[in-house]
């Protein structure tokens, strides 16, 4: 402690030494240049030129000591622990580098965008647009839309498979043999016509084709079938030589059927359900019968006389289609199956027969044409096999031949035997076994 006392003593008393020299130099020079006699001005001057090297002088010399003074006396400070006094400290940019220091960026404004007044006004802030209520509105009703489309298109699926027409597709193509043009068309119709719920108008479909092809046949599946869909108090089979054989009843006929008819589609339409009516035999139809019949399809009355499906089955036009297939079939490719060579003969059909049947009566006007074509030996051959085994029949195929070589055929065209009964035959023969 006592060391430390002896220096800063010391030091003080140097610096006071050198305070006292400096001020006794400027003293002195005050006072030589207090002598303002007007014949020493040039002197005065140079006095005081000479005062201020001199204080400069000064002060240089006590700068100089005053270091020596500090660094003679550092080595004893820092052994004792006291803090040494040193000149401050001058800030300088060189020893910085990009990294010792991160500059702040500044935060992007976002740029309002101006407004332009007009002039002559005020600056005034745009009105607030209001919600219009009628957007929410109209979303309601897109989505009121969207629900509606969508559970119509479920309900025309169920409208569909409440008919099964799958299952009449497999029924037809298993139990009609020769006849596939004709299956395809029918079963179109029937799917085009029962996809949807409102109706413009019934579905009229006419079959026509030989004796023996299959058209009392293909009613009687397509009855069965609609019985076990919509019941049977809703399809009705009607036979002309049987419910009206005589001409002199035909028009009390035509009116009792009338009846039926209207009654059967108002129980269809309660139930919501289509009826079926299948005419069979229209060959031998009244004109009377026809009228009333023709009224009930063409008329325009209430929405429930449209929901309906209509099937006249005759062989009316059945020189027409003997004659157009045994000149016609040469001319087909023989590499084509006979299912295809029948399919493209019934469509060539339907426009020849179309013209031929309206000059009969304009019934078949609003009907689409449907054409059973001939029967080739192997389609007689399948219709023996099936009633065969019906009958509890071993199908032996020799057997089969030989029963199919019975039935008589048109002379052979393109490779093709037509029979001329068709399938009329197989019943009989069969039970003669």
């Amino acid at each position: 402690m006592s060391d430390q006392d002896s220096s800063s003593t010391s030091a003080s008393q140097t610096e006071g030494e050198l305070e006292g020299e400096l001020d006794e130099e400027l003293d002195g020079d005050g006072h030589e240049g207090g002598r303002d006699s007007p014949a020493q001005n040039l002197s005065g001057f140079s006095s005081s030129l000479r005062a201020v090297i001199r204080i400069k002088q000064k002060y240089q010399a006590m700068k100089k000591r005053r270091q020596e003074m500090e660094m003679a006396l550092g080595g004893a400070l820092d052994t004792t622990g006291v803090p040494m006094r040193t000149s401050p400290k001058i800030f300088t940019f060189d020893g910085l580098t990009p990294s010792t220091f991160s500059v702040p960026q500044r935060k992007k404004r976002r740029r309002r965008k101006r407004v332009m007044f007009p002039t002559g006004r005020g600056c005034r802030a745009p009105p607030r647009q209001e919600r219009s209520r009628a957007k929410y509105c109209l979303y309601l009703l897109f989505a009121i839309v969207f629900v509606q489309v969508y559970n119509a298109i479920e309900n025309l699926d169920d409208h569909v498979l409440r008919y099964d027409l799958e299952g009449l597709e497999k029924t037809l193509r298993r139990e009609v043999f020769g006849q596939q043009g004709a299956v395809e068309g029918l079963l179109s119709h029937l799917r085009d016509y029962l996809s949807m719920y409102v109706h413009n108008k019934p579905l009229v479909v006419s079959v026509h084709g030989p004796s023996g092809v299959g058209k009392s046949h293909l009613g009687r599946l397509l009855a069965g079938h609609f019985r076990s869909v919509v019941g049977e108090t809703l399809v009705l089979q009607y036979y002309v030589l049987h419910h009206c054989p005589q001409e002199a009843d035909a028009l009390l006929c035509a009116g009792e059927l009338a009846a039926l008819v209207s009654g059967m589609v108002e129980r269809a339409e309660e139930e919501e359900k289509i009826p079926l009516f299948i005419f069979d035999e229209t060959e031998y139809m009244h004109a009377e019968i026809l009228d009333a019949l023709r009224q009930l399809v063409a008329s325009k009355r209430s929405n429930e006389y449209q929901n309906a499906i209509y099937l006249f089955l005759s062989n009316l036009g059945h020189a027409h289609i003997t004659k157009h297939m045994l000149h016609n079939s040469s001319s087909i490719s023989m590499a084509m199956t006979a299912s295809g060579r029948q399919s493209n003969l019934v469509k060539e059909l339907a426009p020849v027969l179309r013209g031929a049947l309206a000059e009969l009566h304009p019934l078949w006007a609003e009907a689409d044409i449907l054409t059973l074509g001939l029967l080739e030996k192997g389609h007689v051959m399948e219709c023996f096999l099936d009633e065969m085994s019906r009958e509890g029949f071993y199908p032996d195929l020799a057997g089969i031949e030989r029963l199919a070589g019975e039935i008589e055929y048109y002379p052979a065209v393109g490779g093709c035997e037509y029979s001329q009964t068709g399938c009329k035959q197989v019943v009989a023969k069969v039970n003669l076994l």
